[in-house]
C-alpha cells in the first residue's frame, strides 16, 4: 500500500534533485548537464545583488507569517467547535460545508472573488453604490492584497485542517472528560486541560511542516492575484521564478532561487525540530 507513495516521492521529488546542478552552470538545454559551462556561485551572487531580492523576501515572508498568525489557528478553533457539537448529522453537515472549498482550484476561488467583488454588477459594488460610496477595486488596491490573500486561504484550506485535528481529537480517551466532569470542570476547562494537550503533538508537527514551507507560497494563488498595481506587495519568489525561468528562459538563475528556498526551509525545520524537542515534544525525527 505504501508503494505508490514511495514511487511518487522517488520520481517527482528525489530524482529531479539531480537537476540542481544547473544552479552552478550557465545551462543550455542543447549542451546538457555536462556540456554547460560551470560558473560556481554566479547566479547566487546575482540573486543577492538583485534590487528585487529584498522585495521578494519581504513579500514572501509577510504572506507566510500572516498565514502562521491568522490562518494556522483557524482549523484548530474550528475543529474544537465541531468537536463540541452533539448532533452528529449537524456536525457532519458543517464539516462538509467547510471542507468542500478545498477541492476548488485557486483559479476558481479567485474567479469567484472577482465575480462577487470586482465585476461592475457584483453584489459588493451594488452595495457600495446603494450606500452612496464611490466604487473602488479591491484587487487593484495594494493595501488590500495581503488581507484578501489570507481570507481566501482561510476560506479554502481551513476545512482540510479540521480533518486532521478531528482525527487527533478522536484519539483522546472519553474517560478523561468523565473524570473532569466529576471534578467539576466545565467545557472550557476540559478544552484547556484535556483537548488541547491531547492534540498538542499534532499541532507541533503541522507547525514544523508549515515552517519548512515558509518561503513557499501557492504559485497559482498569487499568480492569479498579482498585477502591475500590487506587484510591490504581491510579487513572491514563486511568481518571480516563473517569470525569469520559464518566460525569460533563465533556467540556471531560477534553479538557484529554488535551491536557496530549499536550504532556508531545511534550516528552519532543523531549528524548529530542535526547539520542539527542547519543550518535550517528539518532533519530526
Amino acid at each position: 500500500m505504501a508503494l505508490p507513495g514511495i514511487l511518487y516521492f522517488i520520481i517527482f521529488k528525489y530524482w529531479p534533485m539531480g537537476g540542481i546542478i544547473i544552479a552552478f552552470q550557465d545551462f543550455f538545454p542543447f549542451s546538457g548537464f555536462f556540456g554547460s559551462q560551470w560558473v560556481g556561485m554566479k547566479h547566487f551572487n546575482r540573486l543577492f545583488d538583485d534590487p528585487d531580492f529584498f522585495m521578494l523576501l519581504r513579500n514572501t515572508l509577510m504572506l507566510s507569517v500572516y498565514q502562521l498568525v491568522f490562518a494556522f489557528p483557524v482549523p484548530i478553533i474550528l475543529s474544537l467547535m465541531l468537536n463540541e457539537l452533539r448532533r452528529e448529522w449537524f456536525k457532519r453537515s458543517i464539516q462538509t460545508l467547510v471542507y468542500v472549498p478545498h477541492f476548488m482550484s485557486w483559479v476558481v476561488v479567485v474567479s469567484m472573488f472577482f465575480v462577487i467583488f470586482e465585476s461592475p454588477r457584483s453584489i459588493f459594488q451594488s452595495l457600495i453604490e446603494s450606500w452612496g460610496f464611490q466604487n473602488f477595486s479591491i484587487m487593484m488596491d495594494s493595501g488590500l492584497f495581503r488581507p484578501m490573500y489570507i481570507l481566501q486561504v482561510i476560506w479554502r484550506d481551513s476545512g482540510w485542517g479540521t480533518v486532521i485535528y478531528l482525527a487527533a481529537l478522536a484519539g483522546i480517551s472519553p474517560e478523561l472528560y468523565e473524570a473532569a466532569k466529576i471534578d467539576g470542570a466545565g467545557r472550557f476547562r476540559q478544552i484547556w486541560h484535556i483537548t488541547l494537550p491531547g492534540i498538542r503533538s499534532t499541532i507541533v508537527i503541522l507547525l514544523l511542516l508549515k515552517l519548512s514551507d515558509i518561503l513557499d507560497t501557492s504559485f497559482e494563488h498569487v499568480f492569479n492575484l498579482v498585477n502591475s498595481l500590487n506587484r510591490e506587495v504581491g510579487e513572491v519568489f514563486d511568481t518571480y521564478v516563473y517569470r525569469v525561468g520559464l518566460i525569460n528562459g533563465q533556467l540556471s538563475y531560477a534553479t538557484s532561487i529554488g535551491l536557496f528556498k530549499g536550504v532556508v526551509g531545511l534550516l528552519l525545520v532543523i531549528f524548529a525540530n530542535w526547539l520542539a524537542k527542547k519543550f518535550g515534544e517528539e518532533g519530526l525525527y
